[in-house]
């Protein structure tokens, strides 16, 4: 990405910072700022020096919305975040989003174990997280969902973790990386 491509890409940047402020004040992220988003990055599309044309705009939407509509049919994740991706997509293309989805796993686990450090319940969290993965390797059909505490109980975490924090960071560790190759 050039100097010029990093530059355009700030509405990228201060949408995704004001979907992370919006989703942690509240666990929503408006629709009109997803889909502010996904405009804003078919349109960037359109500009020269960008390294993603609107071929590359529109693959990058289907892969961040196919990545992310599994988690939310299941319920893991809400529609704004599906947009989201989406729109993250829209402006890095196909291998940007996916770059960004691998990295924001792992930012979020890192935020999910802080969460729960902070909450006291960090045992809980990798109690739960073996029991979950022993019952995966051992091919068990509910992946040991029925031994999990309730949301509603003492055990689980206090509150959902917002999705958009580890999406902008990961598109910033991204867009950082690849601009620093060119």
């Amino acid at each position: 990405m050039t100097n010029y491509g990093l530059l355009t890409s700030a509405p990228l940047f201060a949408l995704l910072a004001w979907a992370a402020v919006s989703d942690c004040a509240a666990r929503r992220i408006p629709n009109w700022l997803t889909y502010t988003l996904i405009l804003g990055g078919l349109c960037h599309s359109f500009t020269a020096g960008t390294g993603v044309g609107p071929l590359g705009s529109l693959l990058g939407m289907t892969v961040g919305l196919a990545l992310t509509f599994v988690f939310f049919a299941v319920g893991a994740m809400g529609g704004g975040d599906v947009k989201l991706l989406t729109g993250v997509g829209a402006w890095l293309g196909p291998i940007g989003v996916l770059l960004v989805f691998v990295v924001e796993a792992v930012v979020g686990m890192v935020q999910a174990v802080f969460q729960a450090m902070a909450q006291k319940r960090l045992g809980i969290v990798l109690r739960n997280s073996a029991v979950l993965a022993g019952s995966m390797a051992m091919g068990q059909g509910d992946g040991g969902v029925a031994t999990l505490p309730d949301a509603d109980s003492p055990a689980a975490m206090k509150q959902a973790l917002p999705y958009s924090v580890p999406a902008l960071v990961a598109t910033l560790v991204v867009v950082a990386v690849r601009w620093g190759r060119s």
